[in-house]
């Protein structure tokens, strides 16, 4: 028996040096740290859950809530903004980088699947509806269509060129890439470049004005334009990829085509170039009077109601440090807007095999 009881006594002394770290590990948390690692599980908790509720909603093919993207949208950013807050408390919890090239004190990259899971749901979510009027060329679409707006403007072919392909970056940040997409957490903005019923006029209405112009500058994109509008006449434009692109961009991108020689001396990179004209979408008159200002970086923003877009916009969204936040200056904005980022990747890389073409 005793050297059975010896082996016992080795066996727990062992396992008591493997335990003792990690049990000293966890009485050492500081009560931040309890809290934060605390709510980190609980949001994950969560974002699983309504991850899982959603996909046997849609399976089983139940009704869907009234936004049904919103929740899930909520638990998203509850899981990035509790991970963040315990990166901050617990910097030893910053891990490897991640494919969404989040910020790693954002994210932790163990949880990419879940993330894939989420963008699923929103695909099959926002899927166009029927009868949607698709293109056999969306992206080249919206680079015709920001190059000829942006000459008959009167711009130089190279600043032109700017625009077309800051607008295939409005494409990919609105819908990430996908034509005639419905929106899983809002009833009014709609289509390739998610506009509500009100703007779409609006571009139509700015496209007529300035269509003999185009026509007089390329009669080939003004006859395909006249077949888009045949074919979506007594829909909702939105849902005719051309139409949607062209008047969305006629709505408010085109009047600040103007603004693009300057824009591009401020903002050499052309990321930061499809940021701003991002911030058109999100907060128009702030970014066009940051724009006049003659001081683009430097210009603050403070209003409660400016920084409640933003954040809805996943921008000073995650995480108590960056929801503080009250007074930013756009260099700090454009900083902030990181998870576009792999969104305008995209784009300049679909931008690119465009003009290979």
């Amino acid at each position: 028996m005793r050297p059975r009881r010896l082996a016992v006594a080795a066996f727990m002394a062992v396992a008591f040096a493997i335990m003792a770290p990690a049990m000293g590990q966890k009485d050492a948390l500081t009560a931040r740290q309890s809290d934060a690692l605390a709510a980190y599980e609980r949001a994950l908790v969560d974002f699983k859950s309504i991850l899982a509720e959603r996909r046997n909603q849609i399976e089983s093919k139940q009704p869907l809530p009234n936004l049904p993207g919103q929740a899930i949208y909520l638990a998203r950013v509850a899981v990035i903004s509790t991970y963040k807050d315990l990166t901050d408390a617990m910097p030893s919890r910053i891990g490897r980088p991640n494919k969404f090239e989040i910020p790693p004190a954002y994210f932790d990259a163990d949880i990419e699947p879940l993330i894939d899971e989420y963008g699923r749901l929103f695909d099959l979510m926002e899927a166009p509806p029927a009868g949607a009027q698709a293109s056999a060329t969306p992206f080249k679409d919206v680079v015709d269509l920001a190059v000829a707006i942006a000459r008959a403007k009167g711009l130089a072919p190279v600043h032109a060129e700017a625009a077309g392909r800051i607008s295939l970056g409005l494409f990919f940040a609105e819908t990430n890439g996908k034509q005639n997409v419905r929106n899983g957490r809002s009833n009014t903005y709609m289509g390739s470049l998610q506009t509500g019923p009100s703007e779409d006029r609006n571009g139509r209405r700015k496209w007529e004005a300035i269509k003999p112009a185009v026509a007089a500058a390329d009669p080939e994109l003004n006859a395909r334009d006249d077949k888009e509008e045949a074919r979506a006449r007594g829909t909702d434009h939105r849902f005719n990829h051309w139409t949607a692109v062209r008047d969305g961009l006629m709505n408010a991108h085109a009047e600040l085509f103007a603004e693009i020689p300057v824009i591009v001396k401020t903002l050499p990179d052309p990321i930061d170039q499809m940021k701003l004209f991002e911030l058109i979408q999100i907060i128009p008159t702030p970014t066009r009077s940051a724009l006049k200002s003659g001081n683009l970086l430097d210009y603050r923003v403070s209003s409660p109601t400016i920084m409640k877009h933003l954040r809805n916009n996943s921008i000073f969204a995650f995480g108590q440090a960056d929801r503080s936040r009250t007074s930013p200056s756009f260099r700090e904005i454009l900083g902030a807007m990181w998870l576009f980022n792999r969104k305008f990747e995209r784009a300049l890389a679909k931008y690119a095999e465009i003009k290979e073409r």
